[in-house]
């Protein structure tokens, strides 16, 4: 569930600007003002209910949000008609939401915020127009002592920028430190067509020289990985293990469906 196209936060490495997905300027985000109405048909319709997802393609709780509030709608529209949810973003705003998002937890609600690095200054150069990582943090902390279930989406960890022990120890550290429960981890970053140009705009203007050494390393790759992406692998994995954190997301189970059915 996308309510709006495009995204103000402008995040340097974000996908969602490459020529598939036909949106000119991502920076100038559509409102999609009919689709509480498009979700309330549809949850009517439903006779089995599934988590809903949003915050795939662009961030629910970009800064329009404030005003057209759509994201609180939908939600009050799924806790009405009793589905589970998972949000994903980048902002604290969904602090804003805690009162239908706890209605939503009788079900099942989540909320995963993506944090690539806990450094601010570097988040200022690479995500500049989302809230600081400190901040996104802290509304993990609110949710997960209200009883929500938190995680990270620790991707996309960029080459030569994010892509060492330190950095992801320190997301991992300071995720766990705040209540999360999960985090999904993906060691590289997606580059391709319109997406990379600009990615690469950005790196010419806030590191110098940097493009020189992605054009060597991934050519026109569309994945490029990071080189160590083996060893991060293995390093998130054993801090996962002494943290104790789960490297995927909490499944969802409606009443009646906790075990795997026999064929015999």
């Amino acid at each position: 569930m996308n309510l709006y196209r495009g995204c103000e936060h402008r995040c340097i490495y974000c996908d969602s600007r490459s020529e598939c997905y036909g949106i000119e300027n991502f920076h100038d985000v559509l409102v999609k003002v009919n689709a509480i109405e498009l979700l309330e048909n549809e949850l009517r319709r439903k006779r089995i209910k599934g988590r809903i997802g949003t915050g795939s393609m662009s961030d629910p709780y970009t800064p329009v949000e404030r005003r057209y509030k759509l994201i609180r709608k939908a939600l009050c529209v799924i806790a009405h008609h009793g589905f589970p949810v998972q949000i994903r973003t980048k902002s604290d705003l969904v602090l804003r939401d805690l009162d239908v998002l706890l209605e939503i937890n009788q079900i099942q609600a989540l909320v995963t915020f993506t944090l690539t690095t806990v450094d601010d200054g570097l988040a200022r150069k690479v995500e500049p127009g989302a809230p600081l990582p400190s901040a996104r943090l802290q509304a993990m902390e609110t949710l997960a002592q209200a009883g929500i279930c938190v995680g990270v989406n620790l991707m996309p960890v960029l080459p030569f920028l994010e892509d060492s022990f330190d950095n992801i120890s320190a997301v991992v550290k300071a995720s766990t430190a705040h209540g999360a429960r999960f985090i999904l981890p993906w060691f590289g970053v997606a580059l391709r067509d319109r997406q990379r140009d600009y990615y690469y705009s950005q790196l010419d203007k806030y590191f110098p020289d940097l493009r020189k050494r992605y054009e060597r390393q991934y050519g026109s790759n569309y994945f490029c990985m990071a080189p160590n992406a083996n060893k991060l692998a293995k390093h998130f994995t054993e801090l996962c293990q002494i943290y104790k954190l789960d490297n995927k997301v909490p499944q969802y189970l409606p009443a009646g469906q906790n075990r795997q059915l026999s064929f015999w």
